[in-house]
């Protein structure tokens, strides 16, 4: 199937590259998408301006796989907030996070990190403004007044440091300058949905620019209660931004820029995927009484939960950028970010209280990059020196008052450890703090041996220190379940990484390029935050990769853009978290450990084109194919496989990922332009969690996986002749497609097994007005 992948991409990129000639007559009279997007409000498929290797370069000459969406191509893909880039890259996996309103879950090429424990890092990292995010909490952002999304397929490593192994996504704000820009919109829709953007910025004086951008939306929770009244999964955010631009002299720009986002959600809820049993004895205490692919929305948790999911995520950057001289720049990036969580899970996802947490997280970090940039005819380069200094800590309760039946136990323990009742209280409490202090340098450069040859290198080397403090208590009315002392948990590491990269590329025609690239990366070590007992206080090394990409980048006759790539990655001590049961103590105690597993290969191929036949029909697709599977997964569970779980699936690495979108934009001379558009996308099967076979066993968990699926999402817009004004109605899963997006396997507590589903159908009518 790889090989057959493969050969398809190349069979299309030999035809795209041999079309060349043969349009070239046509070009000067055939429209452009560019202009097609002027005419009418689509795609920017001609000139796209990108910053991914940290200089502006043209979206076909950057030597490595890249999807860039302007504020246009946001719109037309119906994307509000991250999780709408979802079928718009090739191997993408982006939804919101398990059990969280505020995370999101992000894979590329099957790497990921899904989840949002402060202790675990991402694997993809989050970018504003070049300003990096360092939890997969407070990510899920509302794209407001964003000028460009650039998302980065495979390892970062030399240019973007840790935590960017399987990719990166850059979020581009829109910068105030001279000119007056004025937008506002507002929508309502589905589930009382209401949403109200508005943001302005123009000159203050000659050398002084300023702006703002406000948002406020909400939408009551599509997911209800069966047994009372309250409703999750539902949306209430603020957000704010301003930005000043002072330019002094030609030479020097500074941008300074603050934000402030709050949300005020309910619970994010899930189902369980079989029935819950009592903790080391046997007994069910919660029957599985329907099917879980076919909840229908209605779910339950328990009542004495509050309902509630709070954060709230503020910084502030500055960026100084001086031009020595024609040739060489000097910028600093200066960032410091605060991120307050406040969340109540019920991960067990029933009335009863098993599996029911608090986590309580305060996050703050403090960032300072220094760059240099030199250009010449031939020679592009940048170097910089990078460092962050970042503080995690938490409170955290886990409340299982329904998990524990002591009945067995009487006869074993004197009736003065286990308490009157059946049934004791158990409450867990943990607190800890993570400290971070991450060093790096890089130079990476890209030289033109002849005007169509180019070789690139890079370098980063990042030094990274950790330090970890955990203390875990436990209180229950029977006393032999009490914490005699407070579990302790203190570790301290450091690390060290080089990345390299190298890439060629050679320019065929003026619109054709094609190139291979090699590249290292790697993601931080740590330590188990959930680390309760001995034997789950694990440390784990930082997991590496090297990627081999090939690609092609073709514009056939300004109407017809089509890029491809094929990749092999292969992946070292991969980290992955395992649940089990410690069967040396009396009674058996629950363990979620982590652990550097083995070894995983990931190869495939993508291809993203986009056509306009005439001014007025867009038609574009994106499809990725992905072969993942491991090569080493040591788990000594596992006896009957010779301590191996190297026979499961990845998660979140389906086989196929597909988008096909179209539409037609109709004149409607000078009453304006009415455009209909539609788009189809597919998942192919896919594991949602890393454990996804019972213990010991080559037999799936089938909840654990989502099936194959399509969503379609259409839209009808008319905009004014002026581009002033635009009236839109939206409709998202047009079909009303029931289906899950993650899953959570801790079935060591009480056999919890949860998943989670995507939003239903809904509509939107949204009033824009722009100046």
């Amino acid at each position: 199937m790889y090989r057959t992948a493969i050969r398809t991409m190349l069979l299309a990129s030999v035809a795209a590259m041999s079309a060349v000639p043969a349009h070239a007559q046509d070009a000067a009279e055939a429209p452009s998408v560019a202009e097609q997007d002027e005419a009418a409000s689509t795609i920017d498929t001609g000139e796209i301006v990108v910053t991914a290797r940290r200089t502006e370069e043209n979206l076909q000459r950057v030597p490595a796989a890249i999807s860039a969406f302007s504020e246009r191509t946001l719109e037309r893909i119906q994307a509000t907030d991250t999780t709408g880039l979802q079928g718009a890259v090739p191997n993408l996996n982006i939804v919101q996070g398990r059990g969280s309103s505020n995370a999101t879950n992000i894979f590329i090429r099957g790497i990921g990190q899904p989840d949002a424990l402060q202790t675990f890092d991402p694997a993809v990292g989050v970018y504003i403004d070049d300003v990096y995010l360092s939890r997969i909490r407070g990510n899920q952002l509302d794209l407001l007044d964003v000028e460009r999304v650039e998302v980065l397929r495979g390892p970062q490593g030399t240019l973007y440091g840790k935590n960017t192994i399987g990719g990166a996504i850059k979020f581009v704000t829109r910068k105030p300058s001279q000119q007056f820009r004025a937008t506002g919109s507002i929508a309502v829709g589905s589930y009382d949905q209401f949403d109200l953007k508005l943001a302005a910025s123009g000159p203050v004086s000659d050398t002084i620019a300023a702006g703002f951008a406000v948002m406020r939306a909400k939408r009551d929770g599509f997911v209800e209660d069966r047994n009372d009244d309250r409703e999750y999964n539902d949306r209430n955010t603020v957000a704010a931004r301003g930005a000043i631009a002072f330019t002094p002299t030609s030479a020097l720009r500074i941008d300074l820029t603050a934000d402030y986002a709050h949300d005020d959600a309910s619970l994010n809820t899930g189902a369980p995927l079989n029935a819950l049993t009592y903790l080391f004895t046997p007994g069910v205490v919660v029957p599985l009484e329907r099917d879980p692919d076919d909840y229908n929305y209605t779910v339950e948790t328990t009542p004495g939960l509050p309902n509630s999911t709070k954060m709230t995520h503020w910084g502030f950057s500055g960026t100084a950028a001086y031009d020595v001289n024609d040739a060489l720049t000097l910028k600093s990036i200066t960032a410091y970010r605060k991120l307050s969580t406040t969340d109540y899970i019920d991960i067990d996802a029933t009335a009863a209280e098993i599996g029911d947490v608090l986590v309580d997280v305060r996050q703050d970090q403090f960032s300072q990059e220094f760059q240099l940039t030199y250009t010449s005819d031939r020679l592009t380069a940048v170097g910089g020196l990078y460092y962050l200094d970042e503080n995690v800590s938490s409170h955290q309760e886990a409340f299982a008052d329904d998990l524990i039946n002591i009945t067995i136990f009487r006869g074993v323990f004197p009736d003065f450890l286990l308490g009157p009742s059946n049934f004791p209280t158990f409450l867990r409490t943990i607190d800890d703090d993570l400290k971070t202090d991450s060093y790096a340098a890089y130079v990476n450069g890209s030289f033109a041996l002849t005007d169509a040859l180019r070789i690139s290198a890079g370098l980063r080397w990042t030094r990274e220190e950790k330090d970890y403090f955990r203390t875990t208590s436990t209180f229950s009315s029977a006393p032999f379940l009490n914490s005699a002392a407070p579990f302790v948990f203190e570790r301290k590491d450091r690390w060290k990484n080089l990345s390299p990269m190298l890439s060629v590329d050679y320019q065929f025609t003026p619109t054709t390029m094609a190139y291979l690239r090699y590249a290292k990366g790697f993601k931080s070590g740590g330590f188990n935050g959930r680390a309760n007992e001995i034997g789950s206080a694990t440390a784990y090394d930082p997991e590496t990769t090297e990627s081999y990409e090939a690609g092609l980048k073709t514009t056939i006759a300004r109407q017809l853009r089509f890029n491809a790539a094929v990749f092999h990655n292969n992946y070292k001590d991969f980290q992955a978290r395992v649940s089990e049961l410690d069967e040396s103590t009396v009674p058996p105690t629950p363990l979620l450990s982590v652990l550097n597993a083995g070894k995983l290969r990931i190869r495939g191929a993508e291809l993203e084109a986009a056509w306009t036949p005439t001014p007025e029909l867009l038609l574009d697709t994106q499809i990725g194919y992905l072969d993942a599977k491991y090569k080493q997964f040591d788990d000594l569970r596992f006896t009957n496989f010779d301590g191996s779980r190297a026979f499961q699936e990845p998660a979140f690495a389906p086989k196929w990922t597909m988008r096909f979108g179209a539409q037609y934009a109709a004149s409607l001379g000078s009453a304006g332009t009415l455009t209909l558009g539609g788009q189809a996308r597919y998942r192919s099967r896919h594991a949602l969690s890393v454990d996804n076979t019972f213990t010991n066993s080559d037999a799936e968990i089938e909840g654990l996986f989502q099936k194959g699926y399509w969503l379609g999402d259409a839209r009808v817009v008319w905009e004014d002749a002026a581009k002033h004004y635009s009236v839109g109605l939206y409709a998202n899963n047009l079909f009303d497609k029931l289906y899950k997006t993650d899953g959570q396997e801790f079935s060591s507590i009480g056999s919890i097994r949860t998943v989670y589903f995507g939003a239903p159908r809904t509509f939107t009518l949204r009033l824009t007005a722009r100046y």
